[in-house]
């Protein structure tokens, strides 16, 4: 069995995208308790810290994710191919 890899690449990316927009939305609604999951699933004490959550690093962040997952699952399906 062989792997399409650009559609791979392109629904890895979407799901990056739509977890991206739900981790976005959890620390807009919940900041506090959305700090203090990621201080715990990083193993650090993330209580000094505060989020930055504007527009444009929504965005940005969004961008990001779908690059890297898209990128990271086309290598994948690459190398599970050959």
């Amino acid at each position: 069995m062989t792997l399409n890899i650009n559609k791979f690449a392109i629904s890895t990316a979407i799901a990056f995208s739509i977890l991206w927009i739900i981790c976005s939305a959890f620390v807009a609604v919940i900041p506090n308790p959305s700090m203090a999951l990621t201080g715990t699933m990083v193993h650090a004490d993330l209580s000094a810290m505060t989020w930055s959550l504007t527009w444009s690093s929504f965005i940005i962040g969004l961008a990001g994710w779908a690059i890297i997952g898209g990128i990271t699952a086309w290598l994948i399906a690459f190398f599970y191919n050959r």
